[in-house]
């Protein structure tokens, strides 16, 4: 059997930019492109590395170029997203097709990759190694105030635009272990009705942010300057709180945040990237 080639897909590329949306909810079934590419979001730093047969992509590896923050220093690195089979093409050995392409295209770049328990012993094979997140909360007694901070429809070109802004020109949420640049990643969960809401703290400070069961969920924040996050907290919520939980490491935000548990939502692997000794969270929405 002859084994094919794999296809890259850029920002420019329309028609392949449709199969492989087509392709996704076959692996990923909760999970779709579409809208986030209507918005126009797929820019040069994402590219997709696919096989095709009879015009439908049937495996594909994903990267996505990323500013990282990596304590205080920024690496340009890839994220590695998408990485899957359809069914019917498995056990041919094209997931290893589209890993290498991708692996080719990133060189010798610091890599880093999200993965579900279903596929841990897959990537060790291409040098990832799995790295512990952890996950940060405090205490916090609050009752929601009188005037609530707006929240902000990220389906508004507009407010995209603002949100690629702020996360280009401002701080990264964390310096331990986080990004820059990364507002098209965001975008794609609220694409997907993944995301919390987007509230506006004021017109330089803009913050992901939600309530449940009594715990507020800050996810990230956008913002040009650092600012004191506890007097807002009143104006993001909309019921009681006595805990407050963050999607980042939050020494910059919260320094009393503790360590209250091991990130198990999704797994870590790094290949070529030194992480930062002690407890960090890679932020949730500059996740692929």
């Amino acid at each position: 059997m002859t084994i094919p080639d794999a296809v890259t897909i850029g920002h420019a590329h329309e028609a392949l930019q449709a199969a492989f949306c087509d392709y996704v909810p076959q692996v990923f079934r909760t999970v779709d492109f579409r809208r986030w590419c209507a918005w126009g979001e797929w820019n040069d730093d994402y590219r997709a590395f696919a096989v095709f047969d009879e015009g439908r992509v049937v495996a594909n590896a994903s990267v996505m170029r990323m500013r990282l923050q990596i304590e205080g220093r920024e690496v340009i690195g890839y994220q590695f997203g998408a990485v899957g089979c359809v069914p019917s093409h498995r056990e041919r050995g094209l997931s290893r097709v589209v890993m290498e392409a991708a692996l080719e295209y990133c060189g010798a770049a610091p890599l880093l990759l999200f993965a579900n328990e279903r596929v841990l012993d897959f990537y060790p094979r291409f040098g990832f190694a799995p790295r512990e997140q952890m996950l940060f909360g405090a205490a916090c007694h609050a009752e929601p105030g009188s005037e609530p901070a707006p929240v902000l429809d990220l389906a508004e070109a507009h407010v995209r635009a603002g949100l690629v802004a702020l996360s280009d020109e401002g701080l990264a949420v964390t310096e331990r272990f986080g990004a820059r640049s990364h507002a098209r990643i965001a975008s794609w969960y609220a694409a997907n009705a993944f995301s919390r809401p987007l509230r506006q703290l004021r017109a330089d400070a803009w913050v992901l942010a939600g309530v449940e069961d009594g715990t507020l969920y800050i996810d990230d924040i956008f913002a040009r300057e650092p600012f004191d996050l506890r007097p807002h907290i009143p104006r993001l919520i909309n019921q009681p709180i006595t805990a407050v939980h963050f999607g980042f490491t939050p020494e910059r935000w919260w320094p009393q945040a503790r360590v209250i548990g091991v990130d198990t939502e999704a797994y870590l692997f790094v290949r070529n990237l030194e992480l930062p000794s002690g407890p960090h969270r890679f932020p949730v929405m500059a996740r692929t």
